[in-house]
């Protein structure tokens, strides 16, 4: 074999091999999904919004929540029967208004239980779609965040202030049809949240909570930790199984070719049994 026949090889194999892990993936994530569906006799469906890989090249390319996910996720719910359990993974930093509503709506409408899993962030958007749940799982660091519509890169509740505190003479037509717009925009996200959140709360707490997170009260990016969640009126548990942390983890973010990742450590637990101490080597040793 030649040196150009081995280059050839080389090249081919590095155009294959992001492929050939790809379909590795997929095969564990639906072996993985089987498996939880099973355990907890409900139709499992995430909603992971990572950098992917693109199959053949391996360039990353970023994803939000968009009409081809509520195409897919109003499939699968149309595919169950309306008694079985849904249990949705959310992991995401939101995306459009209309399809994170398409999907929420269809899970306020569920009649069976519905369990919506963060472990790690689903914000705007994804913060949307839980609301809906009958119960939200996060961890204790995991966090949702505010629905309050951003008109692009402005906040529309800041647009709204700024009518009311400049003089008008000194506010381009712009402003003012952005301003108009986003009042629009906070009553309608408003009503549909409060909708939503009837749910599981009444009218009056839906609607306060409902205002709370559209009328930008915080940043669009501020974490709504599990406690606070809880002490606005949600419901939501911090008992995370360890299938679903697990089922992330076949989710992985790519890594840059510019000096790799920025996190390492090794995979395996460090944990302290009872009766056991820490030896000088920082590793456990019986007493």
């Amino acid at each position: 074999m030649s040196i150009g026949d081995i280059v050839w090889l080389f090249f081919i194999f590095s155009a294959v091999q992001p492929m050939l892990r790809q379909q590795m993936l997929e095969a564990m994530r639906i072996r993985k999904i089987s498996q939880l569906e099973r355990e907890r006799k409900s139709r499992v469906i995430l909603l992971v919004h990572r950098q992917e890989t693109m199959r053949f090249l391996g360039f990353p390319i970023a994803r939000y929540i968009d009409i081809n996910d509520s195409e897919d996720v109003l499939r699968a719910i149309q595919m169950t029967d309306a008694d079985v359990p849904l249990d949705l993974v959310l992991h995401t930093p939101g995306g459009l208004v209309l399809a994170a509503l398409q999907i929420a709506k269809a899970v306020r409408e569920h009649k069976g239980k519905v369990t919506v899993f963060v472990p790690h962030y689903a914000m705007s958007g994804g913060t949307l779609i839980a609301l809906a749940a009958d119960e939200i799982v996060m961890c204790e660091h995991s966090v949702l965040g505010p629905i309050d519509p951003q008109l692009g890169e402005s906040p529309a509740a800041s647009l709204i202030k700024v009518i009311a505190e400049k003089p008008m003479a000194k506010i381009d037509d712009r402003t003012l049809i952005m301003a108009d717009v986003g009042r629009k925009a906070i009553a309608q996200v408003k009503e549909a949240a409060t909708e939503l959140l009837t749910r599981r709360l009444s009218a009056e707490k839906a609607s306060a909570l409902a205002d709370k997170l559209t009328s930008g009260t915080w940043t669009h990016d501020y974490p709504i930790w599990a406690s606070v969640g809880k002490s606005l009126g949600l419901s939501i548990s911090t008992d995370m199984p360890d299938d679903v942390l697990q089922l992330l983890k076949l989710y992985p973010q790519p890594v840059r070719m510019q000096g790799g990742g920025g996190v390492e450590y090794l995979p395996v637990e460090r944990r302290l049994p009872g009766g056991s101490k820490v030896d000088s080597s920082g590793w456990n040793s019986a007493r």
